[in-house]
């Protein structure tokens, strides 16, 4: 039975480290590749929402993987293609609605504002993410989380201050602050949407397995891209695309390989995401989002060569402090948690030594 439970620890680790190295290339090259469409040529926002979600057919792949090898061990016969259920499914599919508006608050985000920034502001959510975790599925705070959450919501709101020194050229003062509000709207929602998701796994009345994360990513995903595409046809963004690839900056071939890029790191992002949660918590896959802030801003320097003010540098350092601030905690926390471990395992041995 030990032996089992420490399987199972050892597999659920090897999870949260597969997903969280998914939702650090998502995270980090989403915002990128988004943005490279935009600075060469692109004006699709109803487009660049849709590929957020829409290389959702990927998740075929491995759940086609994992039937075949339930298949194979069945013999054959008797082998379930879905596991979700109802209640899941409704779930998934209201998560999957409110994913597409916000998909579309974060592009147009991305497309008024450079990445350092966008990058910035977006890690407010963990503040938002901290209070809707609090409400919706009870998450316990430490003092060590508490400073975590604060450092890197002040550390977003920062930019505020003096955040129209980096405006592109050639846009006006109303798109610049329409663009960051916009991206606070995409933070507040996806604080949302992340302790939604745990709430889907707490509530649900059947075994949570990865399988059924997979499962559930794809019907969030199909829906968060009708939304989009629904977007995109009263916006006539299918009838552009074409005019829009000859015009691209870096050719018609690329433009094309930039939006398949695109929507397979996306994937990525939101698989992680979600299996963060399911291996470990809302606030924890929220936190890991902001820890990749640095990342993100260096490869928006070096790529975009974008500007990197005072407030940013003050931003960084808040959010990287917050980061520590909550890894130090952990760790004091999981140390507590093995020393009282100890004695309880160690009790038995102790009475029956005492009772020849």
């Amino acid at each position: 039975m030990e032996m089992d439970q420490n399987a199972s620890k050892r597999m659920k680790r090897l999870l949260l480290l597969l997903n969280a190295i998914l939702l650090s290339i998502g995270n980090c090259g989403g915002p990128l590749i988004m943005r490279l469409y935009f600075v060469h040529g692109g004006k699709r926002v109803w487009l660049s929402s849709w590929l957020e979600t829409g290389g959702w057919p990927i998740i075929f792949v491995p759940l086609l993987i994992t039937y075949l090898q339930r298949r194979r061990k069945a013999g054959g016969s008797g082998t379930k293609v879905f596991f979700m259920e109802g209640p899941v499914f409704i779930a998934s599919m209201v998560i999957g609605i409110l994913t597409g508006f916000d998909d579309y608050l974060y592009a147009y985000g991305v497309a008024r504002l450079p990445v350092s920034t966008s990058s910035l502001v977006i890690a407010s959510q963990l503040g938002f993410t901290a209070l809707f975790a609090f409400l919706l599925v009870k998450q316990k705070f430490t003092p060590y989380s508490i400073n975590a959450v604060a450092l890197l919501t002040i550390g977003a709101g920062v930019l505020a201050l003096h955040s129209n020194s980096d405006r592109p050229k050639g846009e006006s003062n109303r798109e610049y602050y329409l663009g960051f509000f916009m991206t606070i709207a995409a933070a507040v929602m996806y604080g949302l949407i992340l302790p939604m998701v745990e709430l889907t796994y707490k509530k649900a009345k059947q075994e949570i397995t990865y399988t059924l994360v997979l499962e559930i990513q794809l019907v969030m995903c199909f829906f968060a891209t009708v939304v989009c595409t629904i977007g995109m046809i009263v916006n006539n963004d299918f009838q552009a695309i074409p005019r829009e690839a000859r015009a691209f900056g870096l050719g018609e071939t690329k433009y094309y390989v930039v939006m398949v890029c695109s929507g397979i790191i996306w994937q990525c992002f939101f698989l992680g995401a979600i299996g963060v949660i399911f291996a470990g918590s809302s606030l924890l896959s929220a936190i890991i989002i902001a820890v990749l802030l640095p990342v993100t801003e260096v490869l928006a320097v070096i790529f975009y060569q974008e500007k990197f003010q005072a407030e940013k540098g003050v931003s960084l350092v808040l959010s990287l402090w917050g980061f520590i601030s909550y890894f130090y905690g952990e760790l004091k926390h999981s140390k507590k948690e093995s020393k009282t471990l100890i004695p309880e395992t160690e009790m038995p041995q102790t009475i029956s030594s005492s009772n020849p």
